[in-house]
């Protein structure tokens, strides 16, 4: 298979000398989910934002379809990466249509085919086209992190950021989103490194599981072999996970 996102031996550490990422060496195939999945602070959000030249490795190389991150324009790096994060950090003053049309205008689009950019992708994630010309404070949560996703799928990046992007919502809403997201995959097929520290979304959305604990990579796991791992920060996992410990994001179904 081929590497789409590539870590080679990489550190990250604060400039006062604090290190946050040690030793991280891993790769992310095309088309996959790759979930990195730990505890606050385990480096999960570090990790995401070398990517995308957010932060640039104190050692080692980050490479995206080969090379290396800081070899990139960043612009042109960014814009082949879509990102999303929880509540989506849409711009409060852009109503729905220019939310999700601003990369493509900014690529240079023309206004009739990022019109019908724009209602592709509602229809893609689920709204209602009259949902163009609402403003962020007049949606739901639910449909703020479909504006959101459809922001990042605007000019058909093949890698996607995805940062706990359905973590603020209800449960409800937070399993529909997770159905759906499921099913975008498998018609979009995009490269996806996706953060969270539920242990059942990770197992739900994964193709492989990376265990991030204090700043290093514990391992890498299909989603059954997690649940048999006998590594003993895996096993902790596991039994919280099992007993419904709400750190672990609950009982499974």
């Amino acid at each position: 298979m081929e590497k789409i996102i590539e870590f080679r031996d990489v550190e990250y550490s604060l400039p006062g000398g604090r290190r946050l990422i040690s030793g991280l060496s891993f790769a992310v195939e095309r088309g996959e989910t790759m979930v990195l999945l730990g505890r606050s602070g385990s480096g999960k959000t570090t990790t995401l934002k070398l990517v995308n030249a957010l932060l640039v490795p104190s050692a080692g190389q980050a490479l995206v379809e080969g090379r290396a991150t800081t070899a990139w324009d960043p612009i042109r790096l960014r814009r082949g990466i879509g990102y999303v994060i929880q509540e989506m950090g849409l711009f409060p003053h852009f109503d729905v249509a220019r939310n999700i049309g601003l990369v493509p205008e900014i690529e240079g689009w023309d206004a009739e085919r990022t019109r019908q950019r724009v209602d592709e992708l509602l229809q893609l994630v689920g709204l209602d086209p009259q949902v163009r010309s609402r403003y962020p404070r007049a949606l739901s949560g639910g449909q703020r992190q479909r504006v959101g996703v459809a922001r990042a799928l605007a000019v058909d990046p093949p890698v996607l950021l995805m940062d706990e992007p359905f973590g603020a919502l209800d449960p409800i809403t937070r399993a529909a989103l997770q159905r759906e997201f499921l099913e975008l995959q498998k018609r979009l097929h995009k490269t996806i490194l996706f953060v969270t520290h539920d242990l059942r979304e990770a197992l739900l959305l994964a193709s492989r599981i990376a265990l991030f604990e204090a700043g290093a990579l514990v391992g890498i796991y299909e989603p059954e072999e997690f649940l048999h791992a006998t590594e003993p920060i895996v096993a902790e996992y596991v039994a919280a996970f099992r007993t419904g410990d709400d750190r672990w994001g609950g009982r499974p179904g």
